[in-house]
């Protein structure tokens, strides 16, 4: 890789963008991508909030009036395995904006306890869901699509060695 992914990480909530919040979200993006052979260099921008803002993120973009636990926003139509290309990049900066990521902090530990498993877990599989989204993966059937979706949400997780 020439130069280095650009991940932005912003919160509204006090500690949510701590230093091992930030670290993990950036090594399960950079593994996410590169996982899914995207090696030109990109930008992923990524905001930590609450169940509030999220929702009403939800409600005002997708007009789904509740909070949610990831919301993805991709730049691009692609489908999976198809990815953007140097054309494709900011003549500014000379990134490819994938897109944008919105998580709910409060959700995390939710399901997390829910779910039996960390927090860590939680959030790492969250941001690597949402990279797939970023990359064209959709799981709105119960079919081949989101078996796809789950092998590769499963096999990142496993390079990180973040099993359940």
């Amino acid at each position: 890789m020439a130069k280095r992914h650009y991940i932005p990480i912003t919160a509204d909530m006090p500690g949510a963008a701590n230093e091992r919040n930030c670290a993990l979200i950036r090594k399960v993006i950079r593994t996410a991508l590169a996982a899914e052979g995207m090696d030109l260099p990109c930008e992923v921008d990524v905001l930590l909030t609450g169940d509030e803002n999220i929702h009403q993120i939800n409600r005002d973009m997708r007009q789904v009036d509740r909070a949610t636990d990831v919301l993805s926003f991709p730049e691009f139509d692609l489908r999976p395995g198809e990815l953007p290309g140097e054309e494709d990049a900011d003549p500014g900066t000379g990134l490819i904006p994938l897109g944008d990521m919105v998580i709910s902090m409060e959700r995390v530990a939710a399901q997390a306890k829910e779910y039996g498993h960390s927090n860590r877990r939680e959030l790492a599989y969250l941001v690597t869901h949402s990279i797939l989204h970023l990359l064209g993966y959709d799981h709105l059937d119960e079919g081949p699509e989101k078996a796809r979706m789950r092998a590769r949400e499963e096999a990142v997780l496993a390079s990180l060695s973040i099993i359940r």
